[in-house]
């Protein structure tokens, strides 16, 4: 009953139906009350009540320790901001005992050597479900450690750096003393976080002379550091230094490829990659990388066969679908390109790159109404890309709309102010409107900053010709001058 409530969210009746229950049990029944009151403590959490949830937690940590519980009584000192009892309960749950400390028996001893019976005994337990059971145990004390040592380091101490060398001071006097150098690596990936590279690169070097599973792991994050920082030189060399520590870690075997594709050496890049997967069949950076290195190689069959591979395991990821409409269309099928940038679409919806590649296909195949459409909505969310303002206004002076088409080029003037091009289109769209004063007032605009322009000085000739104006023999004048002038430079 309690359970059913505490689905529904009626805490107080959920706890009112524990403590019934919880009077009916008797102490003989000790492991049972001990899951009960686990209850109690939970819904108390859920209704806020973090001093009543400590009491129940409180009891059964003194009376029968468990992981969760420890753990559950770090989150509401944490919830309260009680820095020392913090403390005493991180120590508490360090020296939980998980009554799996009896790895001997997995292990093969000198007389079982000769024994074939031990041996067999030795092989069939190895992977039973008790060892099994055994080993998610310790996996899921470890996770809980980990988060509880994340989670209050940044309170317990003055600074976070200092709250997780306490971590980690009380960590390797337990018997989980192999999570020490875990936590250490935590320690810089949260300096990462904080953008404070430095001190992540200090802490990382610490662990160069480590035992080789934590320094390559170490050294993996460096080799990655320097890449971004774009030293390659340093990312090579910890990407060697983690490869060395531990040939089968794919993501030293990545770092490796990236340092040797950036130096456009893409044969042996696409090496690592391969060897990174042979390590690791699902990792999705070596598969993304080395369809990026196929494509640099111009082996585009390849590139697509690796990106297809990783849409089945990555079923929404937008950069897969765009890399594969991207291949597709160099390989002579629009229309799959078309399709998977649909795809694309679905995901990203604003991408305004995505839409105006979209817009270049429809207006390759002819459909210029299509291409509009998607053209139209790229502008909406980037009106800042030359390439769509130009198809833009080019379309509206096609589809005989010039005063529409003013808007489209008056921005690119703004956007590319020193392109003359531009300028001299809106003049031109003002003409073609028929709005010949507005388009005198333009090229007259155009010819004070760029003196030199041939063509603007003809279409002043041609304008003042047809209004009758005075200014038509100086105009004349200068545009003589300036194609003299051409004509010498040419020479």
């Amino acid at each position: 009953m309690a359970n059913i409530y505490f689905k529904q969210k009626n805490y107080p009746k959920a706890i009112k139906f524990y403590r019934m229950a919880l009077d009916q049990i008797s102490n003989a029944h000790k492991e049972m009350r001990i899951k009960i009151m686990q209850n109690i403590g939970v819904v108390f959490v859920r209704l806020g009540q973090y001093s009543d949830a400590i009491t129940s937690f409180e009891h059964i940590m003194s009376d029968s320790p468990n992981i969760k519980t420890g753990f559950n009584l770090i989150l509401c000192y944490y919830a309260i901001g009680d820095r020392e009892r913090m403390k005493k309960a991180f120590q508490k749950l360090i020296s939980v005992p998980l009554g799996i400390d009896d790895e001997d028996k997995y292990i093969p001893t000198s007389v079982s050597y000769d024994d074939p019976s031990s041996n067999m005994v030795i092989e069939a337990i190895k992977n039973d479900k008790l060892h099994q059971m055994e080993r998610n145990l310790k996996v899921l004390a470890e996770k809980y450690i980990m988060t509880a040592a994340k989670l209050i380091a940044p309170a317990i101490e003055t600074s976070f750096a200092s709250g997780f060398d306490w971590c980690v001071d009380m960590v390797k006097s337990s018997q989980y003393v192999e999570l020490a150098n875990d936590l250490e690596i935590n320690k810089a990936i949260t300096y990462l976080r904080q953008k404070d590279f430095n001190q992540a690169v200090e802490t990382l070097k610490t662990f160069e002379k480590k035992d080789s599973r934590v320094k390559s792991a170490a050294a993996t994050n460096l080799s990655f550091l320097y890449f971004l920082e774009k030293d390659y030189d340093q990312a090579d060399r910890y990407a060697d230094l983690a490869m060395n520590a531990d040939r089968y870690n794919p993501a030293a075997l990545i770092n490796k490829g990236n340092t040797v594709f950036v130096k456009k050496d893409y044969e042996k890049a696409a090496e690592f990659y391969k060897e990174a997967l042979r390590n690791d069949s699902s990792c999705t950076e070596a598969l993304y990388n080395l369809g990026l290195t196929y494509k640099r190689l111009n082996r585009l069959e390849e590139a697509l066969d690796c990106f297809l591979k990783l849409h089945a395991i990555l079923r929404n990821s937008a950069q897969v679908m765009y890399q594969l409409a991207y291949l597709y269309e160099p390989l002579g099928d629009p229309q799959q390109a078309i399709e998977w940038l649909m795809q694309v679409i679905s995901v990203t919806p604003t991408d305004p790159h995505v839409l105006a590649k979209l817009g270049k296909l429809h207006d390759d195949e002819g459909d210029k109404s299509q291409a509009f459409q998607y053209y139209s909505e790229s502008f909406r969310y980037f009106p800042s890309n030359i390439d769509v303002i130009e198809w833009l206004g080019a379309y509206y002076i096609e589809t005989q709309f010039c005063e529409k088409a003013i808007q489209y080029f008056e921005r690119a003037t703004l956007i590319q102010p020193t392109q003359v091009k531009w300028q001299l289109i809106v003049a031109s769209c003002y003409r073609r409107s028929g709005n010949y004063q507005k388009a005198l007032e333009t090229y007259k605009e155009i010819h004070r900053r760029f003196p030199e322009n041939v063509e603007c000085l003809r279409f002043l000739v041609r304008l003042s010709t047809d209004m009758g104006l005075k200014e038509v023999q100086e105009y004349a004048t200068k545009l003589k001058k300036v194609e003299k002038m051409k004509e010498i430079r040419e020479q």
